[in-house]
């Protein structure tokens, strides 16, 4: 127990926390100490110098972590080997709590961190759903509900990031037959700067919070507590992230694939990824833009949002959601491709429509960059600007459509098994929810619809019905299905298909209630609601549903934590995939593939006798290199 306890203390987590807060400490206290110098009293919590500390501490947590340290031999003209398995004297789970190269161990630490946040925003879901289950003030004040539902929304988008992290991570390499990612230091500072990254986001709930959602808009933004400046910083801190895994995304795909994989090929989840990716490196920079610019707004007194010094807070907006809009397809992009990858494997037939599947993923991207207007509706566009809006918007059916028509084919006269499995159920039960945000969506891309339905709980309905159908379900589907490659041992399936029938019908009441109380005139953003609406019953079913969604989670997890203890071995390949992945031992070697393969067929021809996707490559063919720099 003590070592254990020695262990983490000193692990790279712990450094780097440690960094973080002495680096904020030196940060503030030098614009402090300037101030001081000047003759000027310092506020207790005075913003310019919280800005600086908090910069200053995500750079003290990176050094105190390592995560910069070879990069930094690199400038003294120090060689540094990449380092590979467990530090010398140390178990292997200690690599999860330090600075680690391979992607597979960088994946599962993008998973963990997901659904440790997934959780503590869950929470403050339910407790500010709590309080809105009876009309009147109960035991939250105005700001403080304000707090809890702008801290759940930026929360859960970032562990819905750190999902997508872990498949994108773990599973890529896997598929394309690559021993790693083209850039391992890189892939390491992806995950380990979002970190302190999220620790500034909680941490400006300590001091006043914010109270503007997730969004961050201006002007509300100038005026809010300080834990606002935080807020943005730790947001603008995440972009790094984002970028950098897009990018390590992109170069990996593009020159590290196996033999004979052309982009035809290649798996179909990795179509998601690769689209979701474009979208990641390509937008991220405008939401930096606005953060920065409201940072600078707010500590250094310069003036683009604020009307009354000549700003324009309608520029805010579209700089948001040329971003934010694109970005609910890096969410979505992936969790389609588990449902993709995962029903011909199930049906035992052919995924209907590769190429026009793979295709529509890029289509949904690109597409994504035209609509993001239509969250600015009623902010007073003219109508030369929102009709063509309008219809780019109904534009992203038709690549959507094509997913959803693949589906129902492939399952058309498929095997599916009479018991289904839990991924087979979260897959199902993830066309179901995703086809309910898909039909309400439709309504607030019409203007008409639009204009009365964008400050209700509709949109509340309809969001979480996105979200949880394109991401939450699929990425439970894949968290189970890849369970037994993980961990080398089989899931409770009992537990698993507990969750499941636990989760569905409370998402469908939660999502439809909201709806529901939405047309019945129930705002967004608001801590009560007038009694006379009629729509307290609902409420109440909202919160209980948001209960047992969040006992569901709690089940999972408590099933994979003792399905590594308690379940037997795996079988090699349970679920009689094609994919590559599964045709090597579980957990996968430190290098996945000794012995290199050559793509030969295609990687959906379940069913056909005789076909082929992969073949090892012929004794003597030297195998792919370990990549040794970024």
């Amino acid at each position: 127990m003590f070592k254990t306890l020695r262990i983490i203390l000193s692990s790279a987590l712990i450094r780097g926390i440690v960094g973080q807060i002495i680096g904020m400490a030196l940060g503030y206290g030098f614009i402090a100490g300037l101030r001081a110098l000047r003759g000027a009293d310092t506020p207790w919590i005075y913003e310019p110098a919280l800005a600086f500390g908090a910069l200053v501490g995500v750079l003290g947590f990176l050094l105190a972590a390592g995560v910069l340290s070879d990069w930094l031999r690199w400038v003294v003209g120090r060689r540094t080997p990449l380092r590979h398995g467990a530090p010398e004297g140390k178990p292997e789970w200690s690599r999860y709590f330090n600075v680690d190269f391979n992607h597979k161990v960088i994946g599962i630490q993008y998973g963990i961190s997901s659904l440790l946040i997934l959780l503590i925003g869950g929470t403050f879901a339910i407790m500010f759903r709590i309080e809105l289950a009876q009309t009147g003030m109960q035991w939250l004040t105005n700001t403080q509900f304000n707090t809890l539902f702008s801290a759940h929304g930026i929360i859960m988008i970032a562990a819905i990031l750190g999902g997508v992290g872990a498949m994108v991570n773990y599973l890529v390499p896997l598929m394309i037959g690559a021993s790693d990612m083209a850039f391992p230091r890189l892939n390491a500072f992806s995950f380990w700067v979002s970190v302190p990254a999220a620790l500034l986001i909680l941490g400006g709930m300590a001091i006043g919070g914010w109270d503007t959602g997730w969004v961050g808009y201006a002007t509300l933004s100038l005026r809010a507590p300080a834990g606002m400046v935080l807020f943005l910083l730790g947001f603008y801190i995440v972009g790094f992230s984002s970028i950098a895994g897009s990018a390590n995304l992109l170069v990996t795909v593009a020159t590290m694939r196996a033999k004979g994989m052309g982009l035809f090929r290649m798996p179909i989840f990795v179509w998601g990824a690769v689209a979701a990716s474009i979208i990641q490196l390509t937008s991220t920079q405008t939401v930096a833009v606005a953060l920065t610019m409201s940072v600078a707004e707010r500590v250094m007194g310069l003036n683009f949002f604020d009307p009354s010094g000549g700003g324009n807070p309608i520029l805010y907006q579209h700089l948001f959601w040329f971003y934010s809009h694109p970005v609910v397809y890096v969410f979505v992009l992936p969790g389609l491709g588990v449902i993709s990858e995962l029903l011909p494997v199930f049906a035992r037939k052919p995924l209907f429509g590769y190429r026009w599947v793979a295709l529509s993923s890029l289509g949904i991207a690109l597409v994504g960059f035209l609509v993001w207007a239509h969250h600015m509706f009623t902010s007073g566009m003219a109508d030369a600007l929102r009709v063509p809006f309008m219809f780019s918007t109904m534009l992203v059916a038709v690549p959507t459509g094509v997913k959803f028509f693949s589906w129902i084919a492939t399952i058309w006269e498929g095997k599916l098994p009479k018991n289904p499995p839990t991924p087979l159920l979260f897959v199902l039960g993830s066309i179901s929810v995703f086809l309910i945000g898909g039909v309400t969506g439709p309504i607030l891309g019409t203007i008409p619809t639009d204009l009365h339905l964008h400050d209700s709980y509709w949109v509340v309905g309809h969001f979480h019905a996105t979200m949880f159908g394109g991401f939450i379900f699929p990425f439970c589907a894949a968290l189970y299905y890849w369970y037994p490659k993980i961990s080398g041992r089989m899931y409770k399936e009992s537990l698993g298909k507990l969750h499941f029938w636990l989760m569905l019908p409370a998402f469908w009441v939660m999502s439809i209630g909201q709806m529901s109380v939405g047309l019945l005139g129930m705002r967004r953003r608001i801590a009560d609601y007038d009694p006379a609406l009629g729509i307290e019953t609902t409420h109440v079913l909202i919160t209980l549903s948001a209960l047992v969604i969040g006992w569901s989670i709690l089940i999972m997890i408590y099933n994979f934590m003792a399905s590594t203890r308690m379940e037997p071995a795996a079988a090699p390949n349970p679920w009689r995939s094609r994919s590559p992945e599964w045709q090597i031992p579980s957990p996968a070697p430190e290098f996945n593939y000794d012995v290199p393969f050559e793509v030969v067929g295609d990687p959906y021809d379940y069913g056909l006798a005789d076909a082929r996707y992969i073949r090892d490559v012929p004794a003597g063919t030297p195998v792919a290199p370990v990549p040794s720099g970024d």
